[in-house]
């Protein structure tokens, strides 16, 4: 699997699992909701016509588009990754900064400490 070496932002992270599935759930119970709509219409509305035929094929065929809708994802492909770099214009500022050549990135380690080796005696009072 490749993986990118470039820093990710928190602005072009892509939407969290939990509230991707409740947004495909909306979706679904509208589309659902709309589907009762279409079928209660089509049976109450006299006299018939045109648009009972409309009625019908809109809750024939709402099922199946709300599996569609609801099935696709957030598009990730489409969010365009924002620098991590924060770059605010200066007030007053006439002429515009380059681009840093690279990001920064601080990388901390911990290191051992110094000053106190493991094996010495310590002076607690007991």
């Amino acid at each position: 699997m490749k993986t990118s070496q470039r820093a990710l932002s928190a602005t072009s992270l892509p939407q969290a699992p939990r509230e991707d599935a409740g947004s495909r759930f909306t979706k679904y119970m509208v589309m659902m909701g709309i589907r009762i709509a279409c079928f209660v219409l089509m049976a109450v509305v006299h006299p018939y016509g045109w648009y009972t035929f409309v009625f019908a094929a809109g809750a024939i065929f709402l099922p199946y588009l709300a599996v569609i809708v609801a099935n696709v994802g957030a598009d990730v492909g489409a969010r365009t990754a924002e620098t991590p770099e924060r770059q605010i214009e200066a007030p007053g500022a006439t002429t515009p900064t380059p681009p840093p050549a690279a990001p920064t990135v601080i990388r901390i380690a911990e290191t051992p400490r110094l000053d106190a080796p493991r094996d010495a005696p310590r002076d607690d009072a007991s």
